[in-house]
């Protein structure tokens, strides 16, 4: 085993589900994702690849917790055009982190800053507050990581 448990400050069992789709529209896909997202799903990517008879395609790849697995995968097997899935899984480890608040000239921002000293404005803070104030969502993000 290479790497150093000690320096996550947690480590989890998810479940891994994937499938590959060659004959989804980008439509289907994106609500897939939100109900994916909205069921409980930790993250949910989708990823372009080349699949057989040189299609394109898009595996979706969801990252969950095991007593969610059966949920989404019922979402995925009814929302997509796939006729199975891959469940595994795997181990999760991630930084201790906290939220702190600043406040930007478009208003409040929830800073998520992680035990390595890494942080990142929260995205839904930044989009809110564009959305209120009219002004460009990279101006709130730059604003919020001057402030930390």
């Amino acid at each position: 085993m290479i790497g150093d448990l000690r320096k996550a400050a947690e480590s989890t069992t998810v479940s891994i589900l994937e499938t590959n789709l060659d004959d989804s529209t980008p439509q289907v896909l994106g609500y897939t994702m939100e109900r994916l997202l909205a069921a409980g799903a930790l993250d949910v990517t989708l990823t372009p690849m080349q699949m057989k008879k040189n299609r394109p395609g898009t595996m979706l790849t969801v990252i969950a917790k095991p007593e969610d697995q059966e949920k989404l995968a019922g979402i995925i097997l009814n929302e997509t055009s796939t006729l199975g899935l891959r469940i595994y899984t795997a181990e999760r480890r991630v930084h201790t982190r906290e939220h702190v608040e600043v406040e930007t000239q478009h208003g409040r921002v929830r800073i998520k800053v992680s035990g390595n000293g890494s942080y990142t404005p929260e995205y839904e803070d930044c989009k809110v507050l564009a959305t209120i104030t009219g002004a460009p969502l990279k101006q709130v993000i730059a604003d919020a990581n001057l402030l930390i």
